[in-house]
């Protein structure tokens, strides 16, 4: 399966999560007005985040299967981080308000407790959210889609979200009624962390950032290839989910020609069938004789 069928089915999940998220929100937001829940009504506006979060990850997966053309010889897979790193943005904006909401009702002594239909409403949509985010890890294992990988994650920590939700209303049902709206000051600071660590992966993939565990991996990789003498130089950066290696070999200076093309096939081959790595840039070098007397 090539890299743009894997976008193409990578919008399948974007699809499941826009819908589930607005049949949440919507609820929640709606219950959250008739049984007074300040949790509920965060919850709630972080769903709403969500779709419009998934929104712009679904337009960045359709842009990023366009073809290369002559503005684009790469193709335009880095759409998909540009629409998450927007998506990052939306997230930070509503975590402020959240947080900024919940803290004059947690200090307010006559605030009362909500109706426990909200506890329930969340424990509900729980529910949801973690059949969603089992859907999408499975679909992103399939596909090797980093994206819906970190969509699989936004998922689960929404479904802890409601949870947490749940446990702040249980717990103001006996008469502990600062829990209402300390869940919701909580899950403003985990939507404030969720858009962080999504604004520091895009923009250090944005810049060109990479693992340098992972990098060390694709090197050993590599090296334990028959006919390759020596790595003298392995760079690797990401083009939306995808991940883009150059890398220099030394080989044997008495190989001819086809000898030396079957060394990049074996490169090409292994690191697609262990790392899922389809487009590996090899320069090949002839390794100095004192080296090659070494090894």
């Amino acid at each position: 399966m090539d890299v743009y069928s894997n976008i193409k089915q990578g919008e399948r999940g974007a699809w499941v999560s826009i819908f589930a998220y607005i049949f949440c929100s919507v609820l929640k937001i709606a219950i959250a007005v008739m049984a007074g829940s300040e949790a509920l009504m965060a919850d709630g506006l972080n769903n709403s985040t969500d779709v419009v979060a998934s929104i712009a990850v679904l337009i960045g997966l359709k842009i990023a299967r366009k073809p290369p053309d002559q503005d684009h010889p790469y193709g335009h897979f880095r759409a998909e981080t540009i629409s998450a790193l927007v998506a990052s943005f939306i997230m930070l904006f509503v975590g402020i308000q959240v947080v900024t909401d919940a803290v004059p009702t947690f200090l307010d002594p006559n605030h009362s407790a909500p109706s426990m239909l909200a506890g329930w409403t969340a424990l509900f949509t729980a529910v949801i959210m973690f059949g969603v985010y089992r859907y999408n890890r499975s679909l992103a294992e399939r596909t090797n889609s980093q994206a819906l990988m970190a969509a699989s994650a936004d998922n689960r920590s929404d479904a802890l979200v409601s949870i947490g939700t749940f446990v702040g209303v249980a717990g103001a049902q006996f008469h502990l009624n600062w829990l209402d709206p300390l869940a919701a000051f909580v899950v403003g600071l985990i939507i404030l962390k969720t858009a962080w660590d999504i604004f520091r992966d895009c923009t250090h993939r944005l810049t060109d950032g990479f693992d340098q565990d992972l990098l060390e991996q694709l090197r050993e990789t590599i090296s334990g290839i028959t006919g390759v003498e020596d790595i003298g130089d392995i760079k690797a950066r990401y083009l939306g989910s995808s991940v883009l290696v150059d890398v220099v070999i030394h080989v044997d200076p008495d190989l001819n020609v086809v000898e030396s093309h079957s060394i990049t096939e074996k490169i090409e081959e292994r690191m697609k069938k262990v790392h899922k790595i389809n487009t590996v840039h090899i320069h090949i070098e002839p390794i100095m004789q004192q080296k090659l007397v070494q090894r």
